[in-house]
């Protein structure tokens, strides 16, 4: 595996916390790693075209300077080359594709199992064996990083690695809802229709992020059914089983609780050490178990953790010629566990899951000229949880939201108060959002 690869993932997940989703898709997630020359002290990226690299160029050089330097402890001068222009092919195959060799690793074989997961992992290696057979759907559900994306591709891949003809469609809940908005906005809900009911396999992570959103709940719903009926596969995962995501439709709610329901609980000190040892492996860095055990009783209850960790001790003796030892480990843990704390809540953070429940735009949230009561609603329900998630004065909650009055907020905040005192519906609306916007 190159190991300036590794070091990408991390610096990926660096910028990522520090931009919107939005940014983060359209600008960083499109640079592909060349070649890291460590006598000069250059890091060597490949963009699409030449205004993707006059944009990262002008506006995300400081960004990557500052990811660089947090990974490697060192600075490093950014050489932005430009790919040429590729075909289009003239056919591509639908979803299938979405489980790609990106995700070489997302297999059973790599998939540490121990108490916490064996169950999930049974569940998943029998669905993988014998689709729409042994259970559908499969429903997973646990707190982050602890490898129910890992279990939902090795699904994918080894159904593909055993029938290349399944047409295989993986797709995170709040992409799917961002889908459905632009089909709409594009009058391709046709397209958008086909491409996830002609599906044989239909993989949907964090499914809890469709809740409260009901033009989305309606088209997945329909999506479900159509799959479900056809005897297509369905897997989902969550941070939550489906009774705890109050925002869902019953009738979602009991599709998803009609067969298995599987959990995946953080991984006892054993499970941590066999984790840790299979990546050191699949990066090629030797850890001593004196280092093994010291990163697993310090990292306790995600595993994302533990292979960062692995990943970066890698970059670490790369860079520095010696072998990882407990205080190169102690240095890097300190470094994870302070990159891990979740970014500061921002109001285009909160604006944005708004506008996706409420299938508006943030423009329209901020305007101070659309007032038609669905994005009226949106905009005090985004006003109340930024009151709620932030520390902004009531005068600053007010120019983010159209340059308005203080007293505006305060009557707005006084008015979401009252209503979800009395709807519960609407009181679990908001909860459900708040956790959206923690858990992102």
């Amino acid at each position: 595996m190159n190991s300036f690869d590794d070091a990408w993932e991390l610096i990926c997940t660096y910028c990522k916390s520090k931009i919107t989703d939005v940014a983060y898709n359209t600008w960083i997630s499109r640079i592909k790693p060349v070649n890291l020359d460590f006598d000069s002290n250059t890091a060597y990226l490949s963009v699409p075209n030449d205004f993707h690299r006059q944009t990262i160029a002008r506006c995300y050089i400081p960004l990557l300077n500052e990811a660089f330097e947090a990974i490697f402890d060192t600075k490093f001068n950014i050489d932005l080359k430009t790919e040429e222009k590729q075909p289009e092919p003239v056919e591509k195959k639908p979803a299938s594709d979405d489980i790609s060799d990106e995700n070489y690793e997302y297999t059973f074989e790599t998939f540490i199992v121990g108490s916490s997961n064996k169950f999930a992992h049974a569940a998943c290696l029998a669905v993988a064996t014998n689709p729409s057979k042994a259970y559908n759907p499969l429903f997973l559900y646990g707190n982050s990083g602890l490898g129910k994306t890992h279990l939902l591709h090795a699904i994918g891949n080894e159904i593909k690695k055993n029938d290349p003809s399944k047409i295989i469609c993986y797709i995170k809940g709040d992409d799917f809802t961002n889908e459905l908005i632009e089909s709409l906005r594009l009058a391709k809900m046709a397209e958008f229709r086909h491409k996830y009911r002609q599906a044989d396999i239909l993989l949907v992570d964090d499914v809890q992020f469709i809740g409260g959103k009901e033009s989305t709940q309606e088209e997945f719903f329909h999506t479900f059914n159509a799959l479900y009926e056809a005897k297509k596969q369905i897997v989902l995962t969550s941070d939550r089983p489906p009774k705890e995501i109050k925002t869902l439709d019953d009738r979602l709610r009991s599709r998803f609780e009609q067969d298995l329901i599987a959990d995946i609980q953080p991984p006892d000190l054993e499970t941590r050490i066999a984790i840790i040892k299979r990546k050191a492996e699949l990066v090629d860095i030797e850890l001593s178990n004196d280092v093994c055990e010291y990163i697993a009783s310090k990292i306790k209850a995600n595993i994302r953790q533990l292979e960062g960790t692995v990943k970066k001790l890698k970059a670490k003796s790369l860079l520095n010629n010696e072998k990882p030892t407990i205080s190169s480990a102690q240095e890097v843990i300190s470094d994870i566990l302070n990159n891990d704390v979740p970014p500061e809540v921002t109001v285009e953070r909160i604006i944005e899951e708004v506008a996706r429940s409420y299938g508006v735009s943030a423009d329209e949230i901020r305007s101070q000229k659309n007032r038609s009561a669905n994005i009226s609603n949106a905009r005090h329900i985004a006003i109340y949880i930024t009151r709620e998630m932030t520390t902004l004065p009531m005068v600053s909650i007010g120019k983010e939201f159209g340059d308005r009055h203080y007293s505006t907020i305060i009557y707005t905040i006084s008015k979401v108060q009252k209503m979800m005192e009395k709807d519960q519906k609407i009181k679990e609306l908001i909860e459900d959002t708040i956790k959206n916007i923690r858990d992102r």
